[in-house]
């Protein structure tokens, strides 16, 4: 083998190895693109909405009350005592 023959198949090789990275790269983002799309399609659904939201701060600012006028209660029993 010549040195041409040497340098050509060096670099068939290498340009061969750079498309193989290439070919694995285009597929990896197509992975990631399909990945991106269906979280976004599923992100409304996995986040609590507004008026849920709003729902279970009243629910617990009245369970909170309940508490604090129990406790009231107590002191105020423990006071007449």
């Amino acid at each position: 083998m010549d040195a041409q023959s040497l340098i050509n198949l060096a670099g068939g090789a290498a340009l061969a190895a750079l498309g193989w990275f290439a070919r694995q790269v285009w597929d990896a983002v197509g992975e990631l693109r399909k990945d991106v799309h269906q979280i976004e399609v599923g992100l409304p659904s996995n986040y609590v909405r507004r008026d849920e939201f709003t729902d279970f701060a009243r629910e617990i600012r009245d369970i909170s009350k309940q508490i604090f006028d129990r406790i009231s209660s107590l002191e105020q029993r423990k006071a007449d005592r």
